[in-house]
């Protein structure tokens, strides 16, 4: 008898070497999405297992680079330039030293028991005539951050987009998507009900408001898990395609109510009752749904 499965999510370390299997078998780093839909692991795992896959590459590549060979010292000595006017003792001092210059100083005849003093003069650099000496801020050159001269170094922190202009669009059509499912609801047969007798007679309610509020909730919020791109292959999935039935079914919904108004009809047909009736118990169970898949994704 063998021992069940264990329950846990395996940790990065465990998954790295079927990480390691499919990218050798691909001939290439594995998507985001490949990671998850082959390991069936949810996109925050998946992140951490590429990155440690990109870090193995990486170190690989360093590890397997030929290191360069030192440099010939005899490739960075400068060549020595002889002057008129300096004796030969002088001549370990009278290199090539760019701009400085190495000049003698009176002193006693140089031999090979008495040090040399020296002298190095600074570099000058004359202003031409008629011409101002050139400022500091002049001088410097400001570049920006995206390398272009001129511009400002540090850029302005970027606005986010506002969103309260959705809540004037939305006020409209939650007005009349909420009267087409309530009209659509007393021609289905959805009216006042007591749901508390002998608790509270005296409380009622209409069960027609069940149809908007569930439909359109539940198609609001699966379009959000859908569009966050945060969750596993078989979350998104369930969420795209339950948040666009969703959309369809109240778009249908709103047709068949102003038709049947339209029509002058008092009572729908029996099929659209039907259909209107089942929607309450198909909400519930898709919403069961998303919930459980949203729930085991955050395990992971």
């Amino acid at each position: 008898m063998t021992a069940p499965a264990s329950t846990y999510p395996r940790s990065v370390e465990q998954l790295l070497p079927d990480a390691r299997n499919l990218a050798t078998r691909l001939g290439e780093l594995p998507s985001r999405n490949r990671l998850m839909r082959e390991l069936r692991i949810g996109a925050p795992k998946a992140e951490e297992v590429r990155d440690a896959l990109i870090a193995e590459h990486v170190r690989e590549l360093a590890e397997s680079a030929p290191a360069e060979p030192a440099p010939d010292p005899w490739d960075l000595a400068e060549p020595t330039r002889f002057e008129p006017g300096f004796s030969s003792a002088d001549d370990d001092v009278n290199r090539d030293l760019g701009p400085h210059r190495v000049e003698p100083v009176s002193a006693p005849p140089a031999t090979m028991s008495t040090p040399v003093e020296t002298r190095v003069s600074e570099p000058t650099n004359p202003t031409p005539a008629g011409s101002e000496p050139a400022t500091t801020s002049e001088a410097i050159v400001q570049v920006g951050v995206d390398g272009h001269p001129g511009t400002a170094a540090e850029s302005k922190p970027r606005r986010q987009l506002v969103v309260w202009p959705v809540i004037l669009l939305a006020l409209p059509a939650f007005v009349a998507i909420w009267s087409g499912w309530v009209g659509l609801g007393g021609l289905a047969g959805f009216g006042v009900v007591h749901p508390l007798p002998g608790i509270w007679d005296d409380f009622s309610i209409n069960s027609a408001i069940t149809l908007p509020i569930g439909v359109e909730t539940y198609g609001a919020y699966a379009s959000y898990v859908w569009l966050s791109g945060r969750a596993s292959v078989q979350l998104l999935t369930f969420a795209k395609w339950s948040a666009i039935a969703s959309l369809l079914i109240g778009a249908l919904g709103q047709v068949a109510y102003h038709l049947l108004v339209a029509a002058g009809v008092t009572s729908a047909p029996w099929q659209i009752t039907t259909a209107v009736a089942c929607l309450p118990v198909a909400v519930f169970g898709m919403g069961a749904g998303l919930a459980h898949l949203v729930r085991e994704d955050g395990k992971r």
